[in-house]
């Protein structure tokens, strides 16, 4: 192993609050009869914004339903940039430590200038040497997994994330799989587990 890449929510920090917050927002302003919760966005987090707007929005049109997820993501940003979100408890310590031996990194499947504003606000930018996502690329997590490792000629990178989709991301880019069990999803094959993130210092 010779470099991590992280993923974000439900494994840096938990922004479902303030997120469900600000897309309510929206869908009132927009006279949508639908609300979202936290929970609810435990399990649609990871997966790609077109396949989350599907799942709020199942009678919207297509282009309807990319156009409200696009004022939820401007509305999110905005919230977050106020407020921010928690870290994970030894998230900081845990990527403080481990920047000093291995190179990471983050891939997420998020918007553009997403990752961006979790390191200003959570004032992790330092520790991290690049990152990717699908409103960077146009492309999903494997993708963007294998980019970041021809990039910067990673050998043997290890993924750290919480959900299914994570793993099936890292199936597809053949690269180990590390489940953070603290955040929103289930694993249940995973190469290794951590329960919280300094776990990742005695793992590595």
């Amino acid at each position: 192993m010779d470099s991590i890449i992280f993923d974000v929510d439900g494994t840096i920090w938990n922004s479902t609050d303030v997120v469900a917050q600000a897309w309510n927002e929206v869908l009132e302003k927009e006279k949508i009869d639908i609300r979202v919760t936290a929970d609810q966005l435990k399990g649609l987090f990871g997966r790609l914004l077109p396949d989350i707007a599907k799942a709020i929005l199942p009678d919207q049109t297509e282009a309807e339903q990319l156009r409200i997820i696009d004022l939820c993501c401007h509305a999110e940003h905005e919230l977050l940039r106020e407020k921010g979100a928690p870290v994970y408890e030894g998230l900081e310590d845990t990527l403080r430590e481990l920047s000093k031996r291995y190179p990471l990194f983050v891939v997420s499947n998020c918007q553009a200038g997403y990752i961006e504003l979790v390191f200003e606000k959570a004032g992790l930018g330092k520790y991290f040497t690049g990152h990717l996502c699908p409103g960077d690329t146009g492309e999903a997590k494997a993708a963007n997994i294998q980019t970041i490792a021809k990039k910067y000629e990673l050998k043997a990178p290890v993924y750290v994330g919480d959900t299914f989709g994570d793993y099936q991301a890292c199936q597809e880019a053949e690269v180990p799989f590390v489940f953070a069990s603290y955040g929103f999803g289930q694993v249940d094959t995973p190469d290794y587990v951590i329960e919280k993130p300094m776990d990742l210092l005695t793992l590595f």
